[in-house]
Parts: structure tokens; C-alpha cells; sequence
């Protein structure tokens, strides 16, 4: 998983385009940041005698229900990312 963030984080670094464009923002009179999130998921697959079998095999989600431990705090940008998403949020009353 290491290998995989630096070969992103080394390819962004190399990107002739991205430095362009921060050069380009950077003369322009801003500091430029920038921050990339990256969601890498795993899944083992199962080992199995016949490989063509899986292709027409039905695949099979199992549902996860997640409770929440606590309380967040919510800046209001990001409230605002949630309502553009259409996301609501309910607070609690007291």
C-alpha cells in the first residue's frame, strides 16, 4: 500500500501539466497547496479450482451497518459540501 501512495505522490510530483498550472496560479500573486485524498480498498479474493466459474457466478454484497461512537463537529464548508451532495444533516434537538 506504501509503494502504491508514492508512485501517486511521484507521478503528481513529475506531472508537467500540474506544474504548469501551479506556476501558472503562483504568478498570478496565490501560494498554492495542494491536497489530494486517495480511498484505497482491499479485498482478499478467494481461491478457486475453476477461475471461468467466476465470472458468471452472482456476486453476493453483504450489507454493514456502522453506529456512531460519538459526535463531530462540522465547519460550515463542510455543511455546505453536504448540502451540494444533497446530503442532510439532522441535528439533534435538546
Amino acid at each position: 500500500m506504501q509503494e502504491l501512495g508514492n508512485a501517486i505522490n511521484e507521478s503528481l510530483s513529475d506531472s508537467d501539466r500540474i506544474a504548469s498550472a501551479i506556476g501558472q496560479i503562483k504568478r498570478a500573486g496565490y501560494d498554492v497547496f495542494l491536497v489530494l485524498e486517495a480511498t484505497i480498498g482491499f479485498n482478499k479474493r478467494e481461491d478457486s479450482d475453476d477461475d471461468s466459474d467466476s465470472d458468471n457466478a452472482d456476486t453476493e454484497t453483504e450489507a454493514v451497518q456502522y453506529e456512531s461512537a460519538g459526535k463531530i463537529t462540522l465547519t460550515s464548508q463542510d455543511q455546505k459540501f453536504l448540502r451540494a451532495l444533497k446530503i442532510s444533516i439532522e441535528e439533534e434537538k435538546q
